[in-house]
């Protein structure tokens, strides 16, 4: 299974969201749409994640080559 990225997370999220609020959806459909949304938010978290640690990397290597110089 491919990664989705954040963007398409976010949305599906979102879809799940509009349902629970605006649908009248059974006690076993919400459940499942509860678990689904919390494997998102995970997957989300996962995400941001990364991408703050990705980001203090390059922050920390542009901040030692302006050291440098």
């Amino acid at each position: 299974m491919a990664q989705k990225n954040i963007q398409e997370d976010f949305q599906q999220l979102e879809s799940i969201i509009n349902k629970l609020e605006n649908q009248k959806v059974g006690l076993e459909e919400s459940l499942k749409l509860f678990e689904d949304g919390s494997k998102i938010i995970k997957s989300c978290h996962s995400q941001l994640k990364k991408a703050k640690n990705k980001f203090e990397e390059i922050k920390q290597d542009l901040e030692s080559e302006i050291k440098e110089n």
